[in-house]
């Protein structure tokens, strides 16, 4: 067995500690911001008790991680998965911070969940597992405290009954203070017209505006989306309708694949009765999971999970553009093989960063009392994220640099000024 075999295979946090010491290096990073930087602000874990459906009782466990809020409040996603622990929630809160910094917003970095599978519990149990989930987290969220949205296995739905929960606890007069509690809500409960399409519409345009600045369109381009969730189905929406080709999908549970195209709203259709998964799709065909990554595609989307491609599977990639659709979907392992092979990585902090402006835009019409119709949402979406990415695409040019680099000085950058002109308490 090799020496890297034998080694523990490098989690999400590692990665994104790799990521941030290597740029902090480069940057010449203030030695006592770097400190500050380097750590969480806070770690909050919570053991909670839920009545079942048949009378048991079931403990959850429930993580919020805020890293830091020199800009703003904490904000950041909760996702219900087996997978999620303190580690997980700290490397995803870490990112949230380098991502709200870069797209220039008045938000700190946080992120959360409770240890389960869905799919193994009835809609009624979990309403009552986010509700005693929001109880448990009291005061540790809040509308200018930490803002929590959706994620991976979350919805609409969840942030509604964290809204209702936590607004329950309040006095009756200060409630409708409280609507910004938490973004993605639906839009008849406080919630902003786009904001389902905001992520998915974010990655569509950081890979359109790329090609353009190759001189290209999306006209022909094939593509290829790990994970068909809300990110995955709405940027295969965005990409189609502006020519490109989606030729295959993988989630947990298949991989299909037809050269000639699939049809995306077919395979929403398909998904919809079946909790998400693409199994069982007849208009295309299923192959081999462990090619996914190996197909001949222009354009590569992982929207699923984290340390997705590895330095075992990055050398397969044909794709000439990642774009990261998922929190880490790649290690800075495969990175390395990647940019050594010419594949350009639209990173994660600003190929998704359409939700988080997405909900800064909610966060501030429940603040402000505003309501804002689907176009003017859009513009509005559009004209931050555009923005953001000429930032990054300057200073690629500037620094010398891959996307990811130049990024995260941009993000590193920014919280380093307001520490600098602040100073630090006492």
């Amino acid at each position: 067995m090799s020496k890297t075999e034998t080694m523990k295979a490098k989690t999400m946090y590692d990665n994104v500690m790799d990521q941030f010491n290597q740029v902090a290096d480069r940057m010449d990073l203030n030695k006592n911001i770097r400190k500050i930087l380097g750590i969480t602000n806070n770690e909050i874990i919570v053991h909670f008790p839920v009545k079942m459906d048949n009378g048991e009782v079931e403990i959850f466990t429930g993580y919020r991680v805020q890293h830091n809020n020199a800009l703003g409040p904490y904000k950041g996603g909760l996702r219900y998965h087996p997978s999620i622990d303190v580690n997980d929630a700290k490397a995803l809160a870490m990112w949230m911070t380098w991502k709200t910094s870069l797209v220039g917003l008045p938000f700190g970095g946080a992120k959360g969940g409770v240890q389960l599978d869905p799919r193994d519990y009835s809609l009624a149990e979990l309403e009552r597992i986010t509700r005693r989930f929001t109880y448990s987290l009291g005061e540790n969220i809040g509308p200018e405290q930490d803002i929590p949205a959706p994620d991976v296995n979350t919805n609409a739905q969840t942030m509604a009954w964290i809204l209702d929960t936590y607004m329950s606890t309040k006095p009756s007069s200060a409630r409708s203070q409280n609507q910004h509690v938490v973004t993605g809500k639906p839009v008849g409960a406080a919630g902003l017209e786009g904001r389902d399409r905001a992520t998915g519409f974010g990655v569509y345009l950081n890979i359109k505006l790329y090609v353009e600045g190759q001189g290209e369109t999306l006209a022909g381009k094939t593509f290829a989306v790990q994970g068909f969730g809300n990110v995955g189905q709405w940027a295969s929406h965005f990409l189609t309708r502006d020519g490109a080709k989606l030729v295959a999908v993988q989630d947990a549970h298949d991989t299909i694949y037809d050269d000639k195209g699939i049809d995306v709203a077919a395979l929403q259709e398909h998904c919809k009765p079946r909790k998400g998964s693409i199994q069982g799709y007849e208009q295309a065909e299923s192959i081999d999971p462990s090619k996914f990554f190996g197909l001949e595609v222009d354009i590569l989307i992982p929207a699923a999970l984290g340390n997705q491609i590895t330095d075992q599977n990055a050398n397969d990639v044909k794709a000439k553009v990642i774009a990261e659709g998922a929190n880490g979907p790649t290690t800075n392992d495969a990175e390395k093989i990647l940019l050594k092979n010419g594949v350009v990585i639209i990173p994660d902090i600003l190929c998704n960063s359409g939700g988080v402006i997405g909900s800064y835009f909610e966060w501030l019409q429940n603040r402000s009392g505003e309501l804002w119709q689907l176009d003017e949402v859009m513009q509005r979406i559009e004209k931050k994220l555009t923005e953001s990415f000429k930032k990054v695409e300057k200073a690629v040019k500037e620094e010398q640099t891959d996307w990811r680099t130049a990024a995260y000085i941009i993000a590193i950058s920014r919280i380093e000024q307001a520490y600098v002109q602040r100073g630090i308490f006492p």
